[in-house]
């Protein structure tokens, strides 16, 4: 068992995490206050953006291999880091702040292993109000992620004018 334990030591996943364009980064983008800001890094952007922090804790496998795990999921789900691009959100980047703000409701974000070991990404029922009354403000002023069929040159949440005179 114990050089069972010894030999997954070498199968390591890369704590390398792409390179980050701060003109697509979702904090850059909506400009929230510094409350909000510090609860959205601290709760969420190790696996939902390029920013993770790995800790100690992610060089031992097998906790290596599920955390890594985690993270490619967290960043195809929702990636903070791509907010200004269509890779964004999954599948569906309209719906983005209503599943964000679901997660927060339900408890369901962050994972309850990733509060067990990062006491900082633990929000009070005061914070989790006041990141959803935020994030519902920023439905509503247009911030949501970039979609594919989204014309060129409208930001999220616009509707392009019509050009066309009526005859």
């Amino acid at each position: 068992m114990l050089v069972l334990f010894i030999g997954m030591q070498f199968i390591r996943p890369s704590h390398q995490n792409p390179p980050v364009d701060p003109q697509q980064d979702f904090l850059a983008i909506a400009q929230p206050s510094a409350e909000i800001s510090t609860m959205l890094k601290n709760a969420c952007y190790d696996c939902h953006s390029h920013e993770t922090k790995y800790p100690w804790y992610s060089n031992v496998a097998p906790v290596s291999w599920i955390l890594q795990n985690h993270i490619i999921e967290g960043r195809e789900h929702l990636n903070f880091s791509k907010w200004g691009t269509p890779e964004a959100f999954g599948e569906e980047p309209e719906e983005a702040f209503e599943e964000i703000i679901e997660v927060i409701q339900k408890g369901e974000m962050p994972l309850w292993d990733y509060k067990m070991m990062h006491p900082e990404a633990r929000l009070s029922e005061a914070d989790k109000n006041q990141l959803i009354n935020w994030v519902e403000n920023q439905s509503l002023s247009g911030n949501a992620p970039v979609s594919d069929n989204q014309p060129k040159g409208f930001e999220a949440g616009e509707e392009p004018e019509d050009d066309e005179e009526e005859h």
